[in-house]
């Protein structure tokens, strides 16, 4: 019998959930058998907020296990990985992504335009806190932390304290709460983190071998997409204290496909934002993401960031 393969994963039960779905896919795709590693990380023993914690927390641990031969490869939420390359590391396989909407749980089957002025809503990201103080509609926004159970009983549970939570909508659904949610946020409402809903799956650059195999869950419009996203939000990185927001979206054009890709930039409290589009080929997609990131700074994002020296 093969020797299966060592999955690394955080201990979460999305993080499992999205875990055991690749392994699953991986053995069903080439008969390879796969074993399941939890990893904690520091993102998972601190109750601070994502924001102070900084890029990177929820990832390091599972790439020192990969460095250190503990794991074969590692399955991440991509939002989670820095923008900076490792040349040991790479990443083999982008599966198929699922929703990158935002989707809101609220108290009665409310959606975000009939909460009532003054009404809580809770969610963990800056880039949400911003977007939603931009719509005016007079909520009062709480930063929360909590896996996705825990958030969604602050809505519904029997000691519910929120009116509603604003939640990545493909997390939900990975879970199987889909019923749950009360609206799908329109990117035009609420643009989503770059990345969001997709999976990175990472090996060691140097075992060939591996990245091969683990090229067959790659699915090529979703590692476009994200492509483009992350390059843009690369190039805005540096010093970056502001919400930073993207979408890309692969569509039939007059000459093939196109990849159309929004981004934003916003200040924290809602008052300020600068959104700007760009399209162009799959194959340019990091370019893409570029060029919008440098469209953005010239339209005025620097002024909503911190400093880049």
């Amino acid at each position: 019998m093969t020797t299966p393969l060592r999955l690394g994963t955080r201990g979460s039960k999305l993080a499992l959930a999205q875990s055991q779905m690749v392994a699953d896919e991986l053995t069903k795709r080439t008969g390879t058998p796969v074993e399941l590693v939890r990893i904690i990380t520091a993102g998972d023993r601190s109750a601070a907020p994502v924001a102070e914690l900084g890029v990177g927390v929820f990832v390091s641990a599972l790439r020192d296990a990969l460095l250190n031969n503990e794991i074969d490869f590692a399955v991440h939420s991509y939002k989670d990985l820095p923008t900076a390359l490792l040349p040991s590391l790479h990443i083999a396989a982008v599966p198929e992504r699922e929703d990158p909407r935002d989707a809101l749980v609220a108290r009665d089957g409310k959606t975000l335009t009939e909460l009532f002025a003054g009404s809580t809503i809770g969610t963990g990201a800056v880039r949400r806190i911003a977007q939603l103080h931009a719509l005016g509609l007079q909520l009062q926004v709480t930063p929360i932390r909590g896996n996705i159970d825990s958030r969604i009983a602050r809505v519904l549970g029997p000691e519910a304290d929120l009116d509603a939570v604003v939640l990545a909508r493909a997390g939900v659904m990975r879970l199987g709460r889909a019923a749950e949610i009360t609206e799908t946020l329109d990117p035009m409402l609420m643009l989503p983190a770059p990345a969001q809903g997709a999976l990175a799956v990472e090996c060691l650059s140097g075992n060939t071998d591996l990245v091969e195999l683990l090229g067959a869950l790659d699915h090529a419009p979703s590692r476009f997409a994200v492509t483009a996203e992350r390059a843009m939000l690369a190039k805005l990185e540096a010093g970056c204290s502001a919400p930073v927001a993207a979408h890309a979206e692969l569509a039939e054009g007059e000459q093939g496909d196109e990849i159309y890709l929004r981004g934003a930039v916003i200040s924290p409290d809602g008052t300020r934002a600068v959104r700007l589009s760009r399209t162009g080929t799959p194959a340019a997609a990091a370019e893409i993401g570029k060029a919008l990131a440098a469209d953005l700074l010239e339209a005025g994002a620097d002024t909503l960031m911190g400093s880049t020296e």
